[in-house]
Parts: structure tokens; C-alpha cells; sequence
């Protein structure tokens, strides 16, 4: 990062500086500024503060909103690691893609620790500001498709509700044509050597992959080798970690729909419960999974 981009308040300092400001202040921390306090200036939490904006004068609604916002900064954070494991991959850095992996699935869980936040909420509660919430819905999050397209559930119409934001458009028509983390990865298998069929490799990528017994074989080859320098068994691991974090996400979003609202039809069109248990069918890393069985 280029030091210059940074926030006159944010100035670097070495062990050294730090150990003489601490002499200096006889330990006590620094309460003099001479600007904005760095703090503020790094994490923008003075802006962050002023973004709840509830529609209703519920007390309870704060909750569900600032819930909500939690939950879109993990999905953008889960994004930015698996992009940069998937960046690895395409290297063949194996070894150097596990990192951001296993963050990854850390970040699924800190984001399924947010359900937990919401676990008062009856439908009573829920209907005191719901009218108000409109068409509004979690559905229309451009970041968890994002996600989701990332991890290979690939639905084109999903894309449709943002056609008059065109940036957002754009960016998620971008995301859905480009390879999966899943494709990516079957494409390293295929040059380890796995015996990947070539038209696989070529398919088209904006449509979702489909279980193949060829991955599901090559897992199973890879898993057979429990040597500690197999780091396509490792890579295996840590995918599996991400698909389990995430199907935990949708489950406990399955829950609390119900929780909150039953069966009944969805803020944003959806017949609700019915369209999370049908999402939640559709699996991430299917091989992964199957291969299991036959290990």
C-alpha cells in the first residue's frame, strides 16, 4: 500500500516510535490529536453509526437492521477471501491459498454467530415493523449472490432485480460468468494430473456445475494419500470447512424465517420457507461430499 493514500490521522509508526510515545506518556495512552483520532480515521466508525436509519419506531427493529448490515459485511468479507484463495489456485500456490480458506469458513462462522442476535423475535415482533420493511428482503442482496456465485450456485434470473443499477448489474453479470471456486479448483485437479474429462473443463461457467463422477474419483484418489506433504487433501479439508459454514448459514436462515414468520409469503415476493428449503438443496462442492462414501 502506498502510505500516501492514507488518512493524514493514520501515520505509520515502527516498534520504536511506539515504545518511545509509551515513555513518553509514562504508559498512559495517547488522548492529544493534533486531527481526526486515527481510530475513527482507519475503521470509519463515525460514519458506520450513522447508517442505521429504521423505518419504524419499534425498538426491536434496530436489531433486525443492524443484523442485517453485520451480515453484508461478512458476506463481502467471505467474498474477499475465497477471490484471493481462488487467485492462489489458479498459481497452483495450493500451499498458499489454505490461509485465506480458512478464513473464509472463520468468517462463515461469525456470521452465523448473527442469527443468534436475532433469536428474539416472535412473530409478534417481527409484524410490528414488517409492513413498513415494504418489498425489502435479504433476497435482494447483491453481495450474498455475489457469494453465492462464487461458490457455483449459478441462477442467471437472479441477476435480474438490479438491471436499473447498473453498476451493480454489471458487476454481478461479471460474477456470474466468470469460473466458480469450484471450477477453478476442478481445473487444478485436471493439471495434477486427475483425470478430468476435457469437456468439463470447456462447459459454460455461468451455468451451474453439476456432480460429475470424474471429480468425485479424483477426491477420492487425492483423500487416499494421508501423507503430511498432500496438500490437495488439505485443500479438500478446508473447501469442505467453507461448504459446511455456509450450509449452516442457511439452515439457521431457514430456522429463523420460521421463527419469525411460519410459512407465510415472503417480504420480497418469495413464498419464504418454501424457496429456503428448495435453496438449501442445492449443494456446494458436491463431490466433495459424495466422494465420501466411497473413501
Amino acid at each position: 500500500m502506498n502510505t500516501a493514500d492514507l488518512e493524514p490521522s493514520i501515520r505509520p509508526a515502527s516498534e520504536h516510535d511506539r515504545a518511545e510515545r509509551a515513555a513518553a506518556g509514562g504508559g498512559e495512552p495517547t488522548l492529544a490529536f493534533t486531527g481526526r483520532v486515527p481510530y475513527d480515521a482507519y475503521v470509519h466508525a463515525s460514519t458506520l453509526h450513522t447508517l442505521q436509519r429504521p423505518v419504524s419506531d419499534d425498538p426491536g427493529e434496530m436489531s433486525f437492521l443492524v443484523m442485517s448490515q453485520v451480515m453484508e459485511l461478512y458476506f463481502g468479507l467471505v467474498r474477499h477471501e475465497l477471490r484471493e484463495g481462488q487467485r492462489l489456485l489458479r498459481e497452483d500456490d495450493v500451499w498458499g491459498a489454505l490461509p485465506s480458506l480458512r478464513r473464509a469458513a472463520l468468517h462463515l462462522e461469525g456470521l452465523n454467530a448473527g442469527w443468534r442476535g436475532l433469536r428474539w423475535m416472535t412473530p409478534t415482533d417481527f409484524n410490528r415493523f414488517r409492513d413498513m420493511l415494504g418489498e425489502g428482503s435479504g433476497f435482494q442482496s447483491a453481495m450474498y449472490r455475489h457469494l453465492e456465485f462464487l461458490l457455483g450456485l449459478k441462477t442467471a434470473s437472479l441477476v435480474r432485480p438490479f438491471r436499473r443499477q447498473p453498476e451493480v448489474h454489471a458487476e454481478l453479470t461479471s460474477a456470474l460468468e466468470a469460473p466458480s471456486i469450484w471450477d477453478d479448483v476442478i481445473a487444478l485437479l485436471a493439471r495434477k494430473g486427475h483425470d478430468i474429462p476435457a469437456d468439463l473443463l470447456s462447459r459454460d461457467v455461468s451455468q451451474e456445475h453439476q456432480q460429475h463422477p470424474g471429480v468425485e474419483a479424483a477426491w477420492v484418489e487425492i483423500y487416499a494419500d494421508t501423507g503430511p506433504g498432500n496438500h490437495l487433501r488439505m485443500l479438500g479439508e478446508a473447501l469442505t470447512d467453507v461448504a459446511e459454514r455456509f450450509g449452516d448459514w442457511r439452515y439457521q436462515h431457514l430456522t429463523s424465517v420460521r421463527r419469525a414468520m411460519g410459512a407465510k409469503a415472503g417480504t420480497g415476493g418469495s413464498n419464504g420457507l418454501q424457496w429456503l428449503q428448495r435453496s438449501m438443496a442445492r449443494e456446494v462442492f458436491p463431490e466433495l461430499w459424495s466422494a465420501r462414501t466411497y473413501m
